[in-house]
C-alpha cells in the first residue's frame, strides 16, 4: 500500500493533506490508489464550487491531482483525468482559464503517455453539441493525436472527428495529420534558441541588403486597417500572455516592388510603433529572407510554450492559433483549404527582421516578421516582444 495513504481523520485534515502532496506523492496515488484520488478530486470540486474564487486553492490542487493521473498509464486513470477536467471541475468564471488550461495539459498527458486503446474509450459515445466541457477536452485530444500523427483509420476516432466537424468545433476544422509545413513544431534543436542579436540573424538565414528603391516605396505606402485581421494575426502571442501588444500592420504599394527591394530599407520607411523612436538601441535593423515553416512554427511556438507572465496553450490550440496567425499575415480567407494554404504561401516573400528599438525587449523573446504578397504591392507586419522583467517598459 502506498505509504503516503490518506489516513483516517475530519475532512478539513484530508483536504488539507492533499495540497501539501508534492507531484511525486501524487504520482504514487495515481499509480497505487486511482479511485482515492479521484475521489478527493470530487470533494475538493464540490468545496471550490461552494467557496467561489475563495476556493482557487482547491482548484489548483484538482489541477495538479488530473494531471497526475493523465501521467499514470492505465484505463482508469485516463478515465479519472478526463472526467476531473471535463466535468468537475467548477464551472464558473471565476475557473475559466485555468480550465482550460488543465483541459489543455491534461489532454497533452494523455496522448503523451497512455495507450491508444485507453484513449479509445474516451470517444465512443458522440457528442450532441460543443459546449460541453467533457467534449472539449476530447477535442483537445484528438488536436494533440493529429500532432504526433496518430488515431487516424479508428473508426471511433474517425467518428467521433467528424462529429465535431459537423458541429463546427474550431479544432476540427485543422488537418488530422501533420503537414510537411509543420515538420518543425515541438522540435527543439541545440543551439537554436532564441534570435537576440543581428548576427545570430545573419547565421541562420541570407540577409538583404537595403535598397533606394524600397525605402521611396515605403515612403509611398498606405495603411489599411483591419481589426479583425490584426488580431488573428496577433494572436498567438495574446493568449499566451506575451507582456507587451503586438504589433500587426498592413500596408498597400502604389505599384508592384522588385523582390529584391522587399528588405529593411522598405521597413523602415513604415510608421511602425517598433520602429518608432529615438531610444538608446536604435540603430542596426538587419532583415533576412525566411520561409513560411520557419514562420509558422514561430506562431505555433509562441502558443504552445507562453509568454513569461501567461500560460502554454497546449499542442491542439497552439497549432489552431498558428495557422489562424498564418492565415491573417497572409489576408486569406478562413474557408480556405489547408493544402491551398500552403501552396499559396509559397507565392509570398517572407522576410525576418531585427530592430535594436526601445519597442523590443531583447530579453527572453523578440519576434518580426514582414510579409510580401504574390502581387508584390501588400506588406503584412507583425512584431512581438516579451520580458521577465518586472515592469514592462511601455
Amino acid at each position: 500500500m502506498n505509504d503516503n495513504h490518506v489516513t483516517p481523520g475530519d475532512d478539513a485534515s484530508r483536504r488539507h493533506l492533499w495540497e501539501r502532496l508534492g507531484p511525486a506523492e501524487l504520482k504514487q496515488f495515481a499509480e497505487s490508489g486511482p479511485e482515492e484520488l479521484y475521489e478527493a478530486a470530487e470533494q475538493l470540486c464540490r468545496r471550490a464550487a461552494g467557496e467561489g474564487p475563495d476556493g482557487s486553492a482547491a482548484a489548483r490542487t484538482v489541477g495538479r491531482i488530473a494531471e497526475a493521473l493523465a501521467d499514470t498509464r492505465s484505463g482508469d486513470c485516463v478515465r479519472f483525468a478526463a472526467d476531473i477536467v471535463g466535468r468537475l471541475l467548477p464551472p464558473g468564471s471565476a475557473y475559466r482559464e485555468e480550465g482550460d488550461r488543465l483541459r489543455r495539459s491534461v489532454a497533452a498527458k494523455l496522448v503523451k503517455v497512455q495507450q491508444l486503446r485507453d484513449l479509445e474509450a474516451l470517444f465512443e459515445e458522440l457528442p450532441d453539441g460543443v459546449q460541453d466541457t467533457a467534449v472539449e477536452v476530447r477535442a483537445c485530444v484528438l488536436g494533440e493525436l493529429a500532432l504526433i500523427g496518430a488515431g487516424r483509420g479508428r473508426p471511433v476516432l474517425d467518428a467521433y472527428a467528424e462529429r465535431l466537424r459537423e458541429l463546427g468545433h474550431p479544432l476540427a476544422r485543422l488537418p488530422r495529420t501533420r503537414l510537411d509545413i509543420e515538420h518543425r513544431f515541438g522540435v527543439r534543436v541545440r543551439g537554436l534558441g532564441s534570435i537576440k542579436t543581428a548576427d545570430q540573424l545573419r547565421s541562420r538565414f541570407p540577409e538583404i541588403p537595403a535598397t533606394e528603391n524600397g525605402a521611396a516605396a515605403g515612403r509611398r505606402a498606405g495603411e489599411t486597417l483591419d481589426g479583425r485581421r490584426a488580431r488573428a494575426a496577433a494572436e498567438p502571442f495574446t493568449v499566451s500572455g506575451w507582456v507587451r501588444e503586438p504589433e500587426a500592420r498592413f500596408f498597400t504599394l502604389p505599384s508592384p516592388l522588385a523582390p529584391d527591394d522587399f528588405a529593411i530599407s522598405l521597413i523602415k520607411e513604415l510608421p511602425l510603433d517598433c520602429l518608432a523612436g529615438e531610444g538608446t538601441r536604435r540603430g542596426v535593423a538587419v532583415t533576412c529572407r525566411t520561409t513560411p515553416d520557419d514562420v509558422l512554427n514561430e506562431l505555433f511556438s509562441a502558443a504552445y510554450n507562453g509568454g513569461v507572465n501567461g500560460q502554454a496553450q497546449g499542442g491542439a490550440y497552439a497549432r489552431l492559433y498558428a495557422w489562424n496567425s498564418l492565415y491573417a499575415l497572409m489576408g486569406l480567407p478562413v474557408d480556405t483549404p489547408f493544402l491551398e494554404a500552403v501552396l499559396l504561401a509559397a507565392d509570398h516573400r517572407w522576410l525576418r527582421f531585427i530592430a535594436f528599438t526601445d519597442w523590443f525587449h531583447h530579453d527572453t523573446s523578440d519576434v518580426a516578421f514582414a510579409v510580401l504578397d504574390p502581387t508584390r504591392t501588400r506588406v503584412t507586419v507583425l512584431a512581438a516582444t516579451d520580458t521577465d522583467a518586472d515592469a514592462d517598459a511601455d
